[in-house]
């Protein structure tokens, strides 16, 4: 335990022996005293933790001091005072807070400051400390509001009513519709990621009909390739483990293609959560709900660490930081050391949730990761009973080996040198490393002797038990693999509240619970199944209709993909310390319709690019620009640039190389040989596709936590150590130089030159015209027909479709 040193004892002595000056300020409790004690000491002293009995946020229960009877405060003796003798270390034997830096003199001051002067707790100096936030916004349920009563012509639907009235306040308009043409590309690359071909754009400017339009697109698979890659953003999909090693995750790539599933058909969000959460504990538990429980296995893993059990907890704490995020909008992580600093949420609330994951565990031997079987719990048994007894066939075939081996080497007719044969009949534990290198260098040679050596009976038996082998497989064949963690054990081990988040300090037994602020608690099973069922029940609770955060959250991060902004601009944060909705009568009326509507994600998508909201133009205003320039009340539709794989996957359309195969193992894009020359192992550690597999789209792309593909993170791919709420837009000059001098927008240029020709023939105008329609979904103007023309004649086609793709309309949506 540690001491004060002899400085801090003298600064302490000068502290609390100066004399008050005549002018000296009483301390004030609210100001002076609260933060000291909610800071340092609630964690373990609070409403939810009373270590040895101790209790300090209350008034009678500190005076009164915990187990030991003595009090832990005395009115104006601070010498006497239990509290200040362990903060000051003049107790050897106790030392508060144990973790963490000491209080400092100042804080140490101002505590027997208080003290002397009588100790005054005035009786409201509690109210609203710890439980600060409970009345926030989020927080309160979800009613659907009525919808404004205004008459416009620019009202399509509900969300435009919500919208123009925030505008009508303040004597707005909303910006002039979008034209057909940009309207038309808006909505292709919003829900499929690739422009329309000049086919699709003819037929849709003959027929401009946007619900049609949107219905068509909804139904193709590249929608889920696009919407999906939003969701694995949230999930930190990445295909490796990170850390020094960054070994693959064993079939990580099923649970994309699982997510980009269940997008193109339109699985209920609520049933999408619960597979996630709960696949394993669904009364209808398959193939399918197992594969989604590799949500929780995507984080990043170290194989080797340090301290195990903090690794333990430092898992955990990925899977509640996550779904608290994800799910909820929330920060529950914050509170993994002491209650939160800014939310209602607790320490207690954050290990009570631990609780409910502490069953699940990680597949593995050592460093090696498995992956594990899919399908229904039937199916799933009846694999493991076969296994079972496959192995018990195989233990017969390897004692009659291991007794024809045996038999050999004392025989004396092995043909191995006498130091091997002195070898294998030492056991594989006891051997020293000579005779270790040399079982090595011998095992196959003694493994063929022994074949050899094999009598009539015992290779007829080992045949037969072959046959019996072969038989089983053939009765019940293997299933599919997946990657996830499981619960093997219906009792989940305890869990306990760790002071200051520490492994090796356990707290107090904690059960499992949701957070308190968000309601009653959902009942969690006493008498386990299978597994605990403790994540099942989390998963009903968070869809819930009473939940009051899930949909909101869920529309809200609809709502910021076509809009580049949330309603909620925090969208994994709707704490007190997130920012509030712009519209939250349009935030809750979207949430109740989504839930009223299946947790339908489609009839979102069709409700929202119904509107007149969505199909605004951009052109800006000066006056309201002025006001609102970051377009908070939506008077335009916002810039957005595209994400990087809608800017690769373009691209690749242009070119007409675009590889349309999905699902699978994952492709692996060229890197260039300089990124790869600062790695230890450049041979091994990418294994480059060919360029047609390589050209499948960018969700496809193998996610390599240390080697990143360069392209895909200059241009502000996402942080997979983490959820991911939004991407970031930088804008850096490594970004023009990798569109312009980088090798994939060098070999697309190529390409795309070449089917210019292939498809306009040698008419300069006709292949500009044909690149603008491809690239940019509209013909080109006579202004730049003639001056990509003479561009043509003094570059070369190559050229020019290179400028095209560092046109800032091809990154931008219009």
């Amino acid at each position: 335990m540690k001491v004060l040193g002899r400085w801090s004892y003298f600064c302490l002595y000068v502290v609390l022996t100066a004399p008050a000056g005549v002018a000296q300020q009483k301390v004030d409790f609210a100001k002076d005293v609260r933060p000291i004690l909610q800071a340092r000491c609630f964690p373990c002293h609070g409403d939810r933790v009373q270590m040895h009995g101790l209790r300090l946020d209350r008034e009678a229960d500190a005076f009164r001091g915990g187990t030991s009877g003595v009090p832990a405060i005395t009115r104006g003796n601070s010498s006497q005072s239990l509290l200040m003798r362990y903060v000051t270390g003049a107790d050897n034997k106790t030392v508060m807070p144990p973790t963490g830096p000491r209080l400092s003199t100042e804080q140490i001051a101002l505590l027997r400051d208080w003290i002397e002067e009588g100790a005054v707790w005035p009786a409201e100096a509690m109210s609203g400390g710890m439980r600060k936030g409970t009345d926030h916004w989020a927080f309160r349920p979800v009613v659907q509001p009525p919808i404004p009563n205004i008459k416009s012509d620019w009202i399509r639907n509900p969300i435009d009513a919500f919208l123009l009235a925030k505008l009508q306040e303040r004597q707005w308009k909303p910006a002039a519709a979008a034209a057909p043409r940009a309207l038309m590309r808006r909505i292709y690359l919003d829900l499929t990621g690739l422009p329309p071909t000049p086919a699709e754009q003819e037929a849709y400017l003959k027929r401009p009909d946007v619900a049609a339009l949107v219905d068509e697109l909804l139904a193709r698979p590249a929608y889920g390739e696009r919407w999906g890659r939003h969701w694995l953003d949230l999930a930190r999909y990445a295909e490796t483990n990170g850390y020094e090693r960054d070994a693959t995750k064993p079939n990580a790539w099923r649970y994309r293609d699982y997510v980009i599933d269940s997008f193109n058909r339109d699985k209920p969000f609520d049933r999408f959560v619960m597979e996630q959460l709960a696949g394993d504990e669904l009364p209808d538990a398959n193939g399918e709900t197992f594969t989604a429980l590799g949500y929780y296995r995507l984080g990043p893993w170290d194989d080797e660490p340090a301290d195990p059990k903090t690794d333990r907890f430092d898992q955990l704490d990925d899977i509640v930081s996550t779904t608290s995020q994800v799910f909820l909008g929330l920060t529950l992580g914050c509170a993994r050391c002491h209650d939160h600093k800014f939310e209602p949420l607790t320490a207690r609330d954050y290990y009570s949730m631990v609780a409910i994951f502490n069953g699940l565990e990680r597949p593995r031997d050592g460093r090696t990761e498995f992956d594990l079987p899919v399908g229904t719990w039937a199916q799933i048994d009846a694999l493991n009973e076969r296994d079972r007894r496959i192995q018990d066939w195989e233990k017969r075939s390897a004692a009659v080996r291991t007794e024809a081996r045996e038999r050999l080497l004392v025989s004396g007719s092995a043909k191995l040198p006498p130091d091997a044969v002195a070898a294998f009949r030492v056991k594989p534990q006891e051997r020293s490393e000579e005779q270790k290198k040399l079982a090595e260098k011998y095992e196959k040679q003694l493994s063929e002797e022994t074949g050899a050596s094999l009598t009539t009976v015992e290779r007829a038996s080992i045949e037969g038990n072959q046959q019996a082998v072969d038989q089983l497989r053939r009765a019940t064949p293997d299933l599919p693999r997946a990657y996830y963690l499981n619960e093997p054990k219906p009792e989940p081990p305890a869990t306990y509240l760790l002071v200051r988040g520490k492994a090796e300090q356990l707290g107090p037994l904690v059960p499992a619970a949701t957070p308190e602020v968000m309601g009653a608690q959902p009942g969690f099973p006493a008498t386990p199944a299978r597994s605990s069922l403790r994540r099942l029940t989390l998963a009903r609770w968070i869809t819930s209709r009473q939940n009051t955060l899930t949909a909101r959250v869920m529309v809200n991060r609809v709502w910021q993909h076509h809009f580049g902004e949330g309603l909620v601009r925090t969208p994994s944060d709707f704490g007190v310390m997130g920012e509030r909705p712009t519209h939250p009568e349009l935030l809750d009326w979207l949430a109740t319709w989504f839930m009223d509507n299946g947790w339908s994600v489609k009839k979102l998508h069709r409700l929202i690019l119904a509107s007149n909201a969505y199909r605004m133009g951009k052109e800006w205003n000066p006056e309201y620009g002025e006001k609102d320039p970051e377009d908070r009340m939506l008077w335009r539709m916002p810039y957005q640039r595209l994400e990087v794989e809608a800017i690769r996957d373009s691209a690749l359309s242009a070119s007409g190389e675009l590889n349309p195969q999905m699902s699978g193992p994952s492709m692996y894009p060229q890197i260039p040989a300089a990124a790869l020359e600062g790695n230890s192992d450049p041979d091994k550690i990418w294994k480059a596709s060919d360029e047609a597999e390589a050209s499948r789209r960018t969700v496809y792309a193998f996610l390599k936590r240390s080697m990143v593909v360069p392209f895909l993170e200059v241009l502000d791919l996402c942080d997979t150590s983490r959820s991911a709420a939004k991407r970031q837009n930088t804008s850096v000059a490594t970004q023009a130089l990798t569109l312009f001098n980088g090798d994939f927008i060098n070999l697309q240029a190529r390409r795309f030159a070449a089917r210019l020709r292939r498809e306009a023939g040698e008419n300069v105008e006709a292949q500009i015209d044909l690149a603008y329609r491809l690239a940019l979904a509209r013909p080109a103007t006579a202004k730049e027909v003639a001056v990509m023309g003479e561009f043509v004649q003094r570059e070369s086609l190559e050229e020019m479709c290179r400028v095209i793709y560092n046109l800032n309309e091809f990154a931008y949506v219009d």
